[in-house]
């Protein structure tokens, strides 16, 4: 089985830098080259490393939240800054969250593996927690023997 772990986790803010992704919610390949075009933007422009520079530790959050009815995508940090490249404050709930270990290669392949990991595995197989909605994440924590290492974070309920 995935390496996962039920954690409880006070509530939190991540200020992020967004896009609303076009892709229907079924075409993952879509999906995944619209994540990838808009973290390519973000580097370019220098609002990553803006965000980066108002980042209260290391964690980079890639966050998926849908919001009146749309999919959204945000580059984010927990910070307590406001920044003009800010595009949403993302409130994450307090209460219990699936977190996923891993490590990958890069940052995305990293947050392919877990989103896979965590939404193709555990909660389909998870017998007495579910996904109910709200902001998840992928967390980028940092680098070790060549590998990017993190974490994804599911806010769950029991069944």
């Amino acid at each position: 089985m995935a390496n996962y772990r039920i954690e409880q986790k006070d509530s939190f803010t991540v200020l992020g830098i967004g896009t609303e992704l076009q892709s229907d919610y079924t075409d993952y390949a879509g999906i995944n080259k619209e994540k990838a075009d808009f973290w390519e933007e973000v580097q370019q422009d220098g609002r990553l490393d803006a965000l980066k520079a108002a980042a209260a530790n290391e964690y980079l959050f890639a966050v998926n939240e849908a919001v009146n009815n749309k999919m959204m995508y945000y580059a984010g940090v927990m910070t307590d800054a406001a920044l003009p490249e800010a595009t949403r404050v993302i409130q994450f709930p307090k209460g219990e969250y699936l977190v996923v270990k891993g490590e990958g290669k890069t940052a995305d392949e990293l947050s392919h593996m877990l989103t896979g990991i965590a939404f193709g595995q555990v909660l389909p197989e998870a017998k007495d927690i579910a996904y109910v909605g709200g902001p998840n994440a992928t967390v980028e924590m940092g680098e070790r023997n060549g590998l990017v290492f993190g974490e994804m974070w599911i806010p769950v309920v029991r069944k």
